[in-house]
């Protein structure tokens, strides 16, 4: 199997994935699972990053999750989620949560994660990722938060 490693921006990894809140969700309070809405995280997060790879991966770390606002039944949950950062065969995604009351329109930006995971070959391997390419300085400016991030995870091990 060959690979691809041309590099690619930011927006080839773009994704965004909405669903609505159901009592099924929710905890004794009315309010969404944490739980569910980390799991939300993690697919987007993922699928970002296979969209970037073109490769399956898997979730290696989660720097953590804070939730601002909560989530309620009957909201819309949407997950924005991008590459933000890649190294050899690692790639951080960030992933924005909005809660939006699908009657009003009114959205809460209730957390924003940030993940790393490890693209695999077909055989399970660590297998290598295109490179990110920047280019706004917004992206730029990303790239470098990241890159602090990933060095404060490797200072960690």
């Amino acid at each position: 199997m060959t690979t691809d490693l041309t590099p690619k921006n930011t927006q080839a990894s773009q994704i965004t994935l909405s669903q609505l809140m159901h009592p099924e969700h929710a905890n004794l309070l009315g309010n969404v699972h944490g739980g569910w809405i980390m799991k939300l995280v993690d697919e987007a997060g993922a699928l970002a990053c296979m969209r970037h790879a073109q490769k399956k991966v898997v979730t290696v770390a989660i720097d953590s999750m804070t939730f601002r606002q909560p989530i309620r039944i009957g909201d819309l949950i949407i997950l924005n989620a991008k590459v933000t950062y890649t190294g050899n065969t690692s790639m951080e995604a960030e992933v924005q949560v909005v809660a939006e009351n699908p009657v009003t329109g009114e959205q809460t930006n209730t957390n924003t994660a940030y993940l790393v995971y490890v693209a695999l070959d077909d055989k399970g391997h660590p297998s290598p990722v295109p490179a990110l390419i920047v280019e706004t300085d917004e992206e730029k400016a990303q790239m470098t938060l990241a890159k602090k991030r990933q060095a404060h995870r490797i200072a960690q091990k």
